[in-house]
């Protein structure tokens, strides 16, 4: 799981109602969503309206039998070996790999393959097997019923590079695929192969309990997710268009969200958070270049005093936060006033967030945001552009004045926004400071005219860095959205049925998710979900030591993959 530039970034933690349920890369917001009853009284509001629990009923004989297979010892025993084997084969992606056929790195995948098709041997013979550019993988099922959409299920086979600087501090060995009787260690056990293994067993052990879908059954694996994805994802996505057509799928699941408790809500309470939109991406590189010379005549101020001083500017200016009706973070803001207890938000919150529904009574709206953004502020952050100077370079001597300082800024661009508006907001800003200084501009591709466009004591450049641009994403319904329903259901279903928690209550949370970016055109319905535990199932998160994954954790990952697909058959 990556952000969408060449440099990895953690994309924070979630804010749960004052709690926070840590998640890595993902910015997660809960369900929004409001429900008018129509009675003869006033229209009643719900706020964050879930859907049912939902259990096979045509299938509900074969999911009471697989699942009694699942519970066995030896089942889980064999799947723990699957995954563990498959971490056994160092599957790393590296930003700096060229294309498939030009570097060897990308050989161990081919090891990968044979593994796969050596340990499913039901399923290499049972669905038909592509590879696209020689890596990617997808495995078709043939449904009997043509006229309904097919059900796409997406992984990715690479990992993330292991430092080995610090290897000496992994519990068990970075690719050992050790179960010592409670996890299952090593890279990818987390990101991606459990989800990827998973999948695989799901429809092996489908096959073997005699099933055979109505709706035809895809599944898409990747190999370079965590570098571009343009080798894996954008070819496999060519592929797809191509072969089944424009918003051909009734749903795409990808990697994304989990599950977990939250402080400050009813006890007992199990919160499933469940993307279905991803924040836009934008890399901004600004570079002032002044004359050289011997740092002993210095003028006012160096290359890098300049850039100093304008990112002092930038960040004094941040992008405004915009609640707007309609996106991810008022609907997050409704259910947390839904599910808070009492004297956790400000009294008026709730009555303001009825209110804000009415599209007529925008000082509620205001009112709402103002009271949000200062008694939860991370709120604020989904609600806007966010801004962050990651890099920064400049000087080459310490006698000698810097001729070039350049700074690297990460945009994470807000729904109801776009890339231009980034331009625009720099630009703005860099135009006054740029005339004060005596300095021309070149922004974006385009000269600015000014009096200081030919200037001896500098310019700035404005332009885009590593081609990051990604416009946020198409936003997934989460209202009279029937593949919501059923995958909120399903999710429900698995937790509610499981042995490993006394799930009182269950409420799926819409959020804000990443690297679904390639499929875009694919379906309509695109979430991203990974059914597990947020704290309790994975050992130390992902991208770092001691990545493992809960043993019972992966069979539930596999019980939700099953509930899924039998559940999507009966549509």
């Amino acid at each position: 799981m990556r952000s969408n530039t060449p440099i990895t970034i953690l994309c924070g933690a979630l804010v749960l109602f004052g709690g926070w349920i840590k998640s890595e890369k993902i910015f997660a917001s809960v369900a929004p969503i409001v429900q008018l009853l129509q009675t003869s009284e006033p229209p009643v509001i719900i706020l964050c309206p879930q859907a049912d629990p939902l259990f096979p009923t045509v299938h509900s004989k074969l999911s009471k039998q697989i699942d009694l297979v699942y519970s066995s010892q030896t089942f889980k025993l064999a799947s723990y070996q699957l995954l563990g084997n498959s971490i056994r084969i160092p599957t790393e992606s590296y930003d700096d790999l060229l294309p498939v056929g030009q570097d060897e790195r990308w050989d161990i995948f081919k090891k990968l393959h044979a593994y796969l098709e050596e340990s499913f041997p039901l399923i290499y013979s049972t669905l038909r097997v592509t590879t696209i550019n020689t890596y990617g993988l997808v495995f078709h099922w043939q449904g009997s019923n043509d006229s309904v959409k097919p059900l796409l299920l997406t992984a990715h086979q690479d990992v993330v590079p292991v430092d080995w600087s610090n290897g000496g501090q992994w519990i068990h060995q970075p690719y050992s695929g050790y179960y010592d009787g409670t996890w299952i260690w090593g890279r990818g056990s987390v990101d991606d192969k459990a989800d990827l293994i998973a999948q695989l067993i799901t429809v092996n052990s489908l096959i073997e309990a005699g099933f055979q879908p109505q709706r035809t059954i895809v599944l898409a694996f990747g190999f370079d997710e965590e570098a571009s994805g343009t080798e894996g994802a954008g070819k496999l996505a060519v592929y797809l268009e191509e072969r089944y057509g424009k918003n051909a799928f009734a749903m795409l699941l990808d990697e994304g969200g989990s599950y977990g408790y939250a402080e400050n809500v009813r006890e007992g309470t199990i919160f499933a958070l469940l993307g279905v939109s991803e924040k836009g991406y934008f890399d901004a590189s600004i570079q002032i270049f002044t004359p050289g010379g011997h740092s002993s005549i210095p003028p006012h101020h160096t290359s890098i005093g300049l850039l100093s001083l304008l990112i002092v500017s930038l960040e004094a200016n941040p992008y405004n936060p915009r609640l707007t009706r309609n996106g991810t973070a008022f609907a997050a803001a409704q259910c947390a006033v839904a599910h808070s207890t009492e004297g956790r938000l400000p009294p008026s919150l709730k009555e303001l967030a009825r209110r804000a529904m009415d599209p007529s009574d925008e000082i509620a709206l205001e009112e709402f945001a103002n009271i949000l953004f200062k008694a939860v502020p991370f709120f604020d952050i989904l609600s806007r552009t966010t801004q962050a100077v990651d890099l920064i370079s400049g000087g080459v001597k310490t006698n000698a004045l810097p001729e070039q300082a350049e700074a690297i800024i990460n945009h994470r661009i807000a729904e109801h926004s776009s890339t231009s508006e980034i331009h625009n907001h720099i630009t703005d800003l860099v135009l006054p400071f740029a005339v004060m200084h005596n300095l021309s501009v070149h922004t974006f591709g385009k000269d600015v005219d000014s009096d200081y466009q030919d200037s001896e004591l500098g310019k700035i450049v404005l332009s885009e860095a590593f081609y990051s641009t990604l416009e946020p994403s198409p936003v997934t319904r989460i209202t009279d959205n029937h593949m919501y329903d059923v995958l909120s259901g399903t999710i429900k279903a698995t937790l509610q049925s499981s042995s490993r928690y006394q799930a009182d209550d269950v409420v799926v949370t819409p959020s804000l998710g990443l690297d679904t970016r390639f499929y875009w055109n694919l379906t309509r319905n695109i979430f991203r979900y990974s059914h597990r535990g947020d704290k309790d199932d994975k050992y130390n998160g992902i991208h770092t030591i001691n990545e493992a994954i809960r043993g019972e954790s992966f069979i539930e990952q596999i019980r939700f993959f099953t509930r899924l697909i039998l559940n999507m058959d009966e549509l």
